[in-house]
């Protein structure tokens, strides 16, 4: 099957399980899941049980799309994502953006765990992504290489701005009201992984000019803007990753991070959403 007739047929399959159409997609990181259980009303779909959706293989991602209330705003979110990492290709992992755009979201807010580069942040900070490094890409790995199927967007879209100024504008205002939420703005390097990056990386990725790193999003973004989706990219620091540490990071401090920061989480997304709702 195309692209387009997978896109569809997991999009007639939500919809015959919801009648929702949501204006507002998530995607939730490592550790930041539980945000989906203060979904109201909602539909949760297994992804095994979505035509052409993949499993989730890693701790920390549930594995369910969810579609519902929150702050009183309709949205479809993905409690838990897919990695290059896991041996999917880019088109099939990146595949529930498009479906999230087909069931009607306009808008895509993307979270992640990510490494601190920046000597600043700290575990328990947030940074909004101003912009991205994405090495796959430039390596030649893109969700939108092969034929380009123009129902779903353009041959070649425009990526200077792919992360909202306006929205990032109004979470900055949200945050500014919640003095237990440091947030903080920065460029994003996705790297391919599972492995953590050597000290010498590290240090390269802050001389390209990276402030944070991780495993994921710049695909996905790459999908939404290619439908035309406005994007807000939200990253939790859950670890220094400077080049210079001294202590070596694993998942489970990773999650451990992500579970601690979970209030500040939810009230930074939900305020965000709450703005867009009113």
């Amino acid at each position: 099957m195309i692209l387009f007739d997978q896109v569809m047929e997991a999009t007639a399959y939500v919809q015959s399980r919801s009648s929702m159409k949501p204006g507002v997609g998530v995607i939730l990181g490592s550790g930041l899941g539980d945000l989906a259980t203060e979904v109201q009303d909602a539909a949760a779909i297994p992804y095994e049980e979505i035509p052409h959706f993949l499993r989730s293989t890693v701790v920390g991602h549930a594995g369910r799309l969810l579609i519902g209330k929150l702050e009183n705003v309709l949205v479809v979110v993905m409690q838990g994502r897919f990695h290059f990492y896991e041996g999917y290709t880019m088109q099939a992992l990146t595949l529930p953006v498009r479906v999230m755009r087909m069931l009607g979201a306009h808008m895509l807010i993307v979270t992640n765990a990510a490494g601190g580069l920046n000597a600043a942040y700290r575990p328990g900070d947030f940074m909004l992504i101003r912009d991205h490094i994405n090495f796959l890409g430039l390596a030649g790995v893109n969700p939108l290489i092969g034929p380009n199927d123009e129902r779903l967007g353009e041959r070649f879209p425009a990526l200077a701005k792919a992360y909202d100024a306006e929205l990032r504008a109004l979470a900055r205002t949200v945050a500014a009201q919640r003095p237990e939420i440091t947030l903080h703005e920065g460029v994003y390097a996705q790297v391919a992984g599972p492995s953590y990056e050597t000290g010498a990386e590290l240090k390269f990725l802050r001389m390209a000019g990276a402030d944070a790193v991780g495993m994921s999003t710049a695909p996905e973004v790459i999908v939404a803007r290619h439908m035309g989706m406005r994007v807000l990219g939200i990253s939790l620091i859950t670890n220094t990753a400077t080049g210079d540490d001294i202590e070596v990071v694993n998942h489970a401090e990773v999650l451990t991070a992500a579970d601690a920061a979970r209030p500040k989480f939810a009230a930074l997304v939900r305020g965000i959403l709450g703005v867009i709702g009113g």
